[in-house]
């Protein structure tokens, strides 16, 4: 594999952006190697800039769950580049993703679109804590909802990846207002929310986790969650940043059969382009300018080319039999993994998946919740990492993050992953 030319441009990046990326993961320090700078995508592949190319399973972290420039995509983006790239005012397209969202989500009556994932997890809990008249945010503990300061309280993602416990430059007196606690742990969550002195505005949840690997809500919980918040009057909120339109195409609301105050959207109702939503009951909606008084704008909120990409994507998505096909892949490819792991490593790797999303922990344990996930052998992961990256296998540069399955990769494909990664798992055994 050539790296002279990532190598280069990692080294101009450095003198120029800090780190030399612009998210901290993409630096790959946890997986002890530097990065590989990508000059195009297609399907199910991306190559670099050294024209190595590889089977990708990360898919810009979510969003590519049709694969890399899907001709329907393409051509939506491309007519409507044509008309222009922003216009600072109302055009047809966001109120044509506006209908789409709202019939593909259960809990949505009105949607209000943003730029990013973090734009719309911070509107939210502002818009809870404006309609309840309330201060304090609750979160669980190795849930990532951005990076708004009210969230990096122990949170996934980077900040894990990255063994960094906060942020420096957040003030204490915006995270006293924000409680954390175990993931997956009905007594402590019943006890916090019942104690009438926190002042709570709302909990906000990824409803599968996927910032700290993936880890799902044990049986009842997300009912638990909903059956507290309601009695409480407390706003629910659950960050589908991931998987909105990745489980089903309603989201892990309509996965579960459990229906939220708020949802936070994000990744692929872009399509591929930066984008973010927020969206909910009428009444909660309704309490935003300009019809109310929570005050939330953005410039490029609504952008054209961001709009028609999510609408092209999501109406691929709505094709019939989308979602079986890909979970009876998902299914067949973890369980080829189960099987490499059980043979070459037994009881030393658990395998955690909800529907196209799955983390593969080394850890011997199962994983419900971060401090279970803080097990995992890093160390040993990012071994796996380089040895699938020699083998033409692109995976997340984090033991916390998410293996993502695309339509877009084919039965023969996804059978050589698994032939890789038996290779890979033969030398991790030694």
């Amino acid at each position: 594999m050539k790296t002279d030319q990532s190598q280069s441009l990692f080294a101009r990046a450095q003198q120029l952006i800090p780190g030399g990326v612009n998210s901290p993961v993409r630096a790959c320090k946890s997986v002890g190697c530097d990065p590989l700078f990508v000059k195009k995508a297609a399907g199910s592949k991306i190559q670099d800039v050294d024209g190595n190319e590889f089977l990708d399973f990360v898919c810009s972290w979510g969003p590519m769950i049709l694969g890399h420039n899907h001709p329907a995509v393409v051509e939506a983006i491309e007519k409507t580049l044509r008309d222009g790239t922003s216009f600072g005012a109302p055009c047809p397209l966001e109120v044509e993703l506006a209908e789409l969202v709202i019939n593909a989500l259960p809990s949505v009556e009105k949607v209000r679109f943003v730029s990013s994932g973090t734009e719309a997890t911070m509107s939210a809990i502002r818009l809870a804590r404006g309609y309840t008249g309330r201060n304090v945010v609750v979160k669980f503990d190795g849930c990532y909802h951005g990076h708004a300061d009210s969230f990096l309280v122990k949170a996934g993602s980077g900040v894990i990846t990255l063994g960094i416990p906060g942020s420096p430059g957040v003030p204490a007196d915006i995270v006293k207002n924000t409680i954390s606690i175990p993931y997956n742990n009905p007594e402590i969550l019943e006890k916090t929310l019942r104690d009438t002195k926190l002042d709570i505005a709302c909990v906000i949840i990824e409803p599968v986790a996927g910032n700290m690997g993936v880890v799902a809500p044990n049986p009842g919980f997300l009912q638990t969650l909903r059956t507290l918040t309601t009695e409480l009057g407390i706003v629910l909120i659950f960050d589908e940043v991931i998987t909105g339109l990745r489980l089903a195409l309603g989201g892990a609301q309509e996965y579960y059969g459990v229906m939220p105050d708020l949802t936070c959207l994000g990744k692929i109702i872009g399509g591929g382009l930066p984008v973010g939503a927020y969206g909910g009951t009428r009444e909660l909606m309704d309490t935003i300018s300009p019809v109310g008084p929570v005050y939330q704008a953005g410039t490029l909120s609504g952008n054209p080319l961001a709009m028609a990409a999510g609408a092209a994507t999501m109406r691929q998505l709505a094709q019939p039999g989308f979602y079986a096909a890909l979970e009876e892949k998902s299914a067949r490819f973890a369980q080829g993994m189960t099987m490499l792991a059980e043979k070459y490593l037994p009881g030393q790797t658990t395998l955690n998946r909800v529907g196209s999303m799955m983390t593969a922990f080394f850890t011997s344990g199962p994983v419900v919740d971060f401090d279970s996930a803080m097990q995992a052998d890093t160390a040993r992961y990012g071994q796996h990492f380089r040895q699938m990256q020699e083998q033409g296998i692109w995976l997340a540069p984090s033991q916390f993050e998410a293996l993502f399955i695309s339509a877009a990769q084919s039965e023969g494909e996804l059978a050589t992953a698994l032939e890789k990664t038996e290779c890979s798992f033969k030398k991790l055994a030694k």
